[in-house]
């Protein structure tokens, strides 16, 4: 099977993260253990959803693992003129959900795997398929801490997320946060009287705006990157029961987006002092006000150098001769910081079609990315 038939049948599997993905898993799991791949499943509590770690050849020696995420975006409010969940090629592109993000990489994986289960490799190929990746690397937590405990951890790491082939070495970390507000309610004729915590949940978002301008004038800065500094942003703000009540409960998430440089948890700091500082005049008449910041989710930046070894090997595999750094995260971020696993980005499509409408890769990106894997496939056969 190639790697367009591959992507063909992983399309048809609906694995939004809000979905069970362990159709997909199993499926390639089959073809896998046909292949000769010595397969691990690793199931989430309710068994819905699972990572997939797959070896093919040697089991004693680091290998080039390949990694990639199963589930995808939603498609819910979207105007797509083609079906979604299934393929559909038009003008040398290969369109539906998760096609550049990020099944177009698993398909080749998946071929080149199949084709490795023939040879007589020197060095292991390692695939590792997550979940719920689209929400904060979620699902990968699990295999990582499994690959934490095993006697060799592979010698590189390609995370096939969408770079046009080109080779990344680094993107930023994420930090998302939620901020809860307790205020006093009253009826809004006498509003004076009460605490709103919109009110207070309002200051907060102010302030977040007011740090974001002053990290992007006066903070570190890596222009490599299309926004070359770190980055704050509030995306959601929930209170209020009625227009006629001062509301005593609100929520705000917002999330950091921070340059390898920059430390979140001093960001944090500021905000939870900032939060401190509205509270303090506020207590006495209002002892119930409250202001709590729990962190929700976070991942790592990834930072490779530009010369590590791993920059050199795959640029090798795809005949390219630069790097560049990506916005969006990756689990990359922990295979490096958590096991020490040299990595990069590199895989086919790009991210401007992803989470889109009518998404694709091209056909010819899909061919590259066989082409890098083909390239790989040889190395291991004589060993690197």
């Amino acid at each position: 099977m190639n790697s367009k038939a591959f992507l063909e049948r992983l399309i048809a599997f609906p694995t939004v993260s809000a979905n069970p993905n362990d159709a997909l898993i199993d499926f390639c799991a089959e073809h896998l253990r046909n292949a000769g791949a010595e397969v691990t499943i690793i199931r989430d509590t309710n068994e819905a959803k699972a990572n997939l770690y797959a070896t093919i050849g040697p089991k004693d020696i680091p290998g080039v693992l390949l990694s990639g995420h199963t589930d995808v975006v939603p498609v819910e409010g979207q105007d797509w003129t083609l079906p979604p969940f299934e393929l559909t090629e038009q003008d040398g592109k290969l369109f539906g959900r998760g096609t550049t993000d990020m099944k177009g990489f698993i398909a080749s994986a998946m071929h080149i795997a199949l084709e490795a289960g023939h040879q007589d490799l020197k060095t292991p190929l390692h695939l590792a398929f997550s979940y719920d990746e689209e929400i904060g690397c979620v699902g990968v937590r699990s295999m990582i801490d499994m690959l934490a405990k095993a006697p060799f951890k592979p010698k590189f790491c390609i995370v096939g997320e969408p770079t046009l082939m080109s080779v990344a070495t680094g993107h930023k970390g994420k930090t998302a946060c939620r901020v809860t507000c307790t205020g006093k309610e009253a009826h809004s004729a006498l509003a004076p009287t009460a605490l709103n915590a919109l009110h207070l949940t309002c200051d907060m978002a102010s302030f977040v705006r007011k740090l974001q301008a002053e990290i992007a004038k006066n903070s570190k800065r890596d222009e490599d990157y299309d926004v070359p500094y770190t980055t704050l942003h509030v995306g959601q703000i929930i209170g209020g029961v009625a227009l006629n009540i001062v509301p005593n409960h609100a929520e705000m998430k917002f999330e950091i987006r921070n340059l390898p440089e920059d430390d979140p948890q001093m960001i944090l700091e500021r905000i939870s002092d900032h939060a401190a500082s509205l509270l303090e005049p506020l207590k006495k008449q209002f002892p119930e006000a409250d202001i709590h910041m729990e962190v929700i989710n976070t991942y790592p930046p990834l930072s490779t150098a530009k010369d590590a070894a791993v920059v050199s090997f795959v640029k090798s595999l795809t005949g390219s001769n630069s790097t560049l750094k990506v916005a969006f995260g990756t689990e990359g971020g922990l295979f490096a910081s958590q096991l020490g696993i040299p990595t990069v980005v590199c895989g086919p499509g790009s991210m401007a079609q992803g989470h889109k409408p009518d998404e694709y890769v091209s056909v010819e990106q899909l061919e590259k990315c066989d082409a890098m894997l083909d390239a790989l496939l040889l190395r291991l056969q004589n060993g690197i």
